[in-house]
């Protein structure tokens, strides 16, 4: 018989996202948080999403495909040189003065530390940039004098792997922005449905910022609200995978601005990650990767 552990780990940091759109009671029933937090809904439905997808069709593919779970741009080594550039790249202002390289090949080759390879897709230098470098905002830019492709390690699903990448050569830095090259593969679908509505008071993640090199600390990006105290997540433990539940924190009762926020939650595990599936209990879903801008896989959009 399968054995699972629930336990409750946070510990919130800083603030990165709110979106105001109204006003509203902020505890009641059908407010910010929806229905208040139940540990014992939220324990089943975390059951449920771990039952649905152990041993799977869906899990099968997840295990055999790629699946990137990290950041997929690597910064020059001593960035950042000033105020100005970083701002630069986090607004995504990036200026072209040089030549990108055209059509790249069909296939490039992931090769996973722990052995084994696949052939994907790559995409164009000229893709990868748009995605790192896609804002046309006022401000300081970094400038792109060119591109060649090479080679970067990233997480995955299946662990740390080699895949190809395209080296940006940014003006006044002696080493390239790199920019994963690979396109992920397509999601399987999940064997569970998502939430009907906000049952238990489960919201759902804004995704995975890093997993520890021990593989026992997981950061996790949770939303809540302007009128609690911070994201909760509960996290439920099996051999197979782990199932994050996150929702809102002691909401207040009082009148309160409709505002979704979100904040980096650390969640410790009993035991390593290994090559178990992160899983959203609120989506049914594996929590994707979000981190720096133009992160998110395409697979999962």
């Amino acid at each position: 018989m399968r054995t699972a552990q629930l336990r409750r780990w946070l510990v919130a940091t800083s603030l990165f996202v709110t979106a105001a759109v109204g006003v509203t009671a902020c505890g009641d029933k059908h407010g910010e948080g929806g229905a208040r937090h139940d540990p014992a809904r939220t324990a089943e439905r975390a059951r449920q999403v771990s039952d649905a997808w152990e041993g799977s069709a869906a899990a099968r593919v997840w295990r055999e495909g790629y699946f990137p779970l990290g950041d997929p741009v690597r910064l020059p080594e001593g960035t950042f040189h000033s105020d100005a550039d970083k701002q630069a790249y986090q607004r995504q202002n990036f200026e072209l003065r040089g030549s990108l390289p055209g059509a790249p090949p069909k296939k490039g080759e992931v090769r996973w530390r722990g052995g084994g390879s696949l052939a994907v897709p790559v995409v164009s230098a000229r893709a990868a940039y748009e995605k790192v470098g896609g804002g046309s905002g006022p401000g300081p830019r970094l400038i792109v004098t060119g591109a060649r492709l090479g080679e970067m390690t990233i997480h995955t699903s299946r662990g740390p792997a080699t895949v190809p990448a395209w080296h940006f050569t940014i003006e006044g830095y002696d080493t390239p922005l790199k920019r994963v090259a690979v396109v992920a593969s397509k999601l399987p679908r999940s064997p569970v449905k998502p939430a009907p509505d906000l049952t238990a008071g489960l919201w759902e993640l804004a995704g995975l910022d890093t997993v520890s090199r021990d593989g026992r600390t997981v950061v996790l990006r949770a939303h809540h609200g302007s009128c609690d105290d911070g994201p909760g997540v509960d996290v439920l433990e099996s051999g197979d995978n782990v199932v994050f539940s996150a929702w809102f924190r002691n909401p207040s009762d009082g009148p309160c601005t409709k505002e979704l926020r979100a904040k980096k939650v650390t969640v410790k595990l009993d035991r390593p990650v290994g090559d178990r599936m992160l899983l959203d209990a609120f989506t049914g879903r594996p929590v994707p990767y979000e981190g720096s801008p133009g992160s998110r896989s395409s697979s999962w959009s």
